[in-house]
């Protein structure tokens, strides 16, 4: 039998780039360039709590 790699944490982070803020996860995960930097943290915390769903 195989053993399963333990799963990755989620740790997000957001970054900015020009005037826009864009939201990014250890996993691979980057949501949408936002104007916003509170959007784009708004995206990050969606973002766990639906990978903790899974």
């Amino acid at each position: 039998m195989h053993e399963q790699p333990a799963p990755r944490p989620h740790h997000t982070t957001t970054t900015e780039r020009g005037s826009f803020a864009l939201a990014r996860c250890t996993c691979g995960w980057t949501g949408p360039a936002r104007r916003s930097r509170d959007r784009a943290r708004t995206d990050a915390d969606d973002h766990l709590h639906t990978a903790e769903a899974v």
